[in-house]
């Protein structure tokens, strides 16, 4: 996995949190931290985890042997 896609995963992994606790609790991590949901910085982490989104739908695609190698990259033979 690229530097890039793990960067994105981690953005998609806050989104997913910050979706959870709107959804279990109406609390917005993201709009508490940086101001409101209509704040700059806000909207700005909201972009990321979205783009971060697309970015890891490509996983999606990739056959599963492929990312397994990626994950182990000295296998035993």
């Amino acid at each position: 996995m690229s530097p890039i896609q793990r960067i994105a995963l981690a953005f998609t992994i806050i989104g997913a949190l910050n979706w959870g606790l709107i959804g279990f609790f109406q609390f917005d991590l993201v709009a508490s931290f940086f101001g409101g949901q209509d704040a700059a910085l806000s909207r700005l982490v909201y972009g990321l985890v979205g783009i971060a989104g697309l970015i890891n739908l490509g996983l999606l695609f990739k056959p599963s042997e492929e990312v397994e190698q990626e994950a182990d990259p000295h296998p035993v033979n």
